[in-house]
């Protein structure tokens, strides 16, 4: 009986007129019944799993307020389709990994670390912790590496180095930056905000006067140089277990670079976008790309035009700035470029 319900939504769907079938929670070809959430899957990848558009996941996605942290879903949780009036809802039943565990009557510790990410954290992990995107004046006022200990290069943990600047009062952890690309907007040409490129983190081991304090290299991705930045470390909480959707409102922007400054964009890139906090963007946030028009020459008046943008790929948001927000490019279907536009899918 249930194949049936299933083979008569997908008939009334395909039936349905494409502009009413974009508002409506069509299930994919071969959603299963039920599935088995293993180590290594993402939100992404059992959200397309189920759904012909993954970032209406939240429309399927039915809370059970029996669960405990009914949002995230853990390896050897089932998930499986029931039906409500007439529409398709997926529940969880819990397996072993996102039991809680009791120490006393009154505190309780939950695996949040086992929960599944909404994209593969060996793809965005850098970008989670890591490079930041900061006012301009607040890098440029940032204290700053004079020299190692001894000329010494600074390329392992323990090394030692001098820094000079105005370090914040209280604070012993920094990270460690370099200057990064200047984004603007390719509109207005306002200036968003500067990259600060990870290189490590440091902690302080002795002040001296004249503004001159003694720092030790904690953690390095490549050679710290002269002059590069230091930072407080963030107290902000990142995740990756958000949920993938659609925006709330209109959204029109562009992607403004590309991580490695390559040329042509693919799946699986890390973007930024000129869109941040500001305008609402939230980590979860799907936006369909639509590749800029070629320009042509019309072969009668000979003028010069523009085709119409393409649909061509989707990106996630999963960090998001104040001007800026960073994503990763979860389908291309033709080469993209810095310049595309990005807005609702």
């Amino acid at each position: 009986m249930k194949k049936l319900l299933i083979a008569g939504y997908f008939l009334l769907a395909s039936l349905l007129p494409m502009s009413l079938q974009a508002d409506e929670l069509v299930l994919a070809e071969n959603a299963p019944e039920v599935y088995i959430v293993k180590k290594g899957d993402t939100l992404w990848a059992i959200s397309n799993m189920y759904l012909r558009d993954p970032w209406l996941w939240p429309e399927i996605w039915e809370v059970n307020p029996q669960v405990d942290n009914p949002h995230l879903i853990y390896p050897g949780d089932q998930l499986y389709l029931v039906w409500v009036d007439g529409q398709p809802r997926l529940r969880v039943r819990r397996g072993e990994a996102s039991r809680t565990v009791k120490l006393t009557p009154t505190m309780r510790v939950e695996p949040l670390s086992l929960a599944i990410p909404a994209v593969s954290l060996e793809q965005i992990g850098a970008w989670l912790t890591g490079h930041r995107i900061v006012e301009p004046v607040d890098l440029e006022n940032a204290p700053y590496v004079v020299a190692g200990e001894k000329r010494h290069l600074l390329s392992a943990a323990g090394d030692l180095f001098y820094a000079r600047g105005e370090f914040p009062e209280g604070e012993t952890g920094f990270g460690i930056f370099r200057r990064g690309d200047v984004y603007s907007d390719p509109l207005t040409g306002e200036v968003l905000g500067v990259q600060a490129v990870d290189i490590g983190s440091a902690v302080m081991e002795e002040t001296h006067d004249e503004d001159i304090n003694q720092l030790e290299v904690t953690r390095v991705t490549e050679e710290v140089r002269n002059a590069d930045r230091l930072l407080p470390n963030e107290t902000r909480s990142i995740t990756a277990t958000f949920y993938p959707r659609a925006p709330e409102t209109d959204t029109d922007a562009f992607m403004i670079a590309v991580d490695g400054g390559v040329s042509q964009i693919g799946t699986m890139d890390v973007v930024a976008i000129n869109l941040g906090e500001r305008e609402g963007m939230e980590a979860g946030t799907v936006l369909a790309i639509f590749q800029t028009g070629e320009e042509v020459k019309d072969p009668v008046t000979r003028e010069k035009i523009r085709m119409p943008d393409m649909r061509a790929g989707l990106l996630m948001v999963f960090r998001t700035f104040e001007k800026v927000s960073y994503g990763i490019v979860m389908r291309s279907d033709r080469p993209l470029a810095v310049g595309d536009r990005v807005t609702n899918p």
